[in-house]
């Protein structure tokens, strides 16, 4: 599959919530089984889940690493077919074009779970703790690294949470912007 054909596919996966959701859950434990993606993904119909995996198979963004035989049928282990820690072996070496795609499709993915937030009747903003942040900071190279890695060993132990009446699913996003000078993006509040 040419890498043009498979970043397409990549970014159809990121633009659907659900598609989304596994791909990452996928990323994060190296290969997991349907199973398990059903424990952690309630909110996604078992039937859905199944056909989106198929899909994702099908599409080169998934392969099939293990079969384990459980009564009667074959439980599928999946891992994905490419590294998404090396955005150039997934967008193509230095592709601007390719990484404003990749954040616009990041971006809707974010604004269609706010949007369909906003639209629910009632909302209490305050309540739901809902939120924005945006940062301007000096950094050296090894003190993004450092933010970036806490900020990953603050969030991955909680996506092991397991769904509770008292848990609500919270989507938290992270994007590092590349350095800019003040005052030339019209940003700065």
């Amino acid at each position: 599959m040419g890498s043009k054909n498979l970043n397409e596919k990549i970014m159809e996966c990121i633009s659907n919530p659900a598609k989304s959701r596994l791909m990452i859950e996928i990323m994060r434990r190296g290969k997991v089984t349907a199973k398990y993606l059903a424990e952690k993904c309630v909110d996604i119909p078992q039937t859905t889940l199944y056909r989106y995996l198929k899909r994702m198979t099908d599409d080169g963004l998934l392969k099939i690493v293990g079969e384990t035989p459980i009564r009667g049928t074959v439980e599928k282990t999946y891992a994905l077919t490419f590294d998404p820690s090396d955005p150039p072996s997934v967008l193509g070496q230095n592709s601007g074009a390719m990484y404003m795609q990749m954040f616009f499709q990041y971006f809707l993915t974010f604004a269609k779970i706010f949007q369909d937030y906003c639209d629910t009747p009632g909302i209490d903003i305050k309540k739901d703790r809902s939120g924005l942040s945006l940062s301007h900071v000096y950094l050296t190279d090894e003190e993004l690294e450092k933010v970036a890695a806490d900020m990953a060993q603050i969030l991955y132990p909680l996506q092991e949470n397991k769904p509770k009446p008292e848990r609500k699913l919270r989507t938290v996003g992270l994007i590092i912007s590349p350095e800019h000078k003040t005052g030339e993006t019209g940003t700065d509040w």
